[in-house]
């Protein structure tokens, strides 16, 4: 049996490859999520992602931040062969809107924001109140879950190689030439 730090430095790349193929997914392919969450309006990039470039021993971060900020250089970095360390995302299903941003490395979520919800009253409306906090809180994670189950059913089949890798490696190469 593996130890967990040994486990976790020698796995620790399939999170990278997840939010790659995320941005992937997000960009070309939004039925294959909204054939995971029925009610998904979109799922977009947000205001920051986050790449590294640890070729050739020198370690390079590319952070893009902002609203309006363009990816042009997050592509470029993905050709130089960076990897995405976190993305934030905005969830939106339904009417309701997320928004956090999920780490690579250890799928964490960081500024994790859930929809708002009705004002607490009365004591009463307490527990109905935390009852919908948790639910809009296991909502995004369930999500992503799923999303990652679908990520690790395309990864581990026959047609990774040949057919899904080519088409991220096309989309990263014509993209943004």
């Amino acid at each position: 049996m593996l130890d967990v730090s040994v486990s976790y430095n020698k796995y620790k790349f399939l999170g990278y490859e997840f939010l790659t193929w995320l941005w992937f997914i997000i960009e070309n392919d939004q039925k294959k999520l909204q054939s995971i969450d029925k009610e998904l309006v979109a799922l977009e990039i947000g205001n920051k992602i986050t790449l590294e470039n640890s070729s050739n021993n020198k370690n390079e971060t590319i952070v893009i931040k902002g609203d309006d900020a363009g990816l042009e250089e997050g592509m470029l970095s993905l050709k130089k062969g960076a990897d995405v360390k976190d993305i934030n995302l905005v969830y939106k299903s339904g009417d309701f809107n997320w928004q956090f941003t999920l780490k690579g490395e250890s799928f964490s979520f960081e500024g994790l924001k859930v929809p708002e919800t009705a004002p607490i009253e009365s004591e009463k409306d307490i527990e109905g109140s935390v009852i919908e906090k948790n639910f809009l809180y296991n909502k995004a994670i369930k999500f992503i879950d799923d999303v990652y189950m679908a990520f690790l059913n395309e990864r581990l089949s026959e047609k990774w190689e040949n057919n899904i890798l080519n088409k991220i490696k096309q989309w990263i190469n014509i993209e943004y030439k």
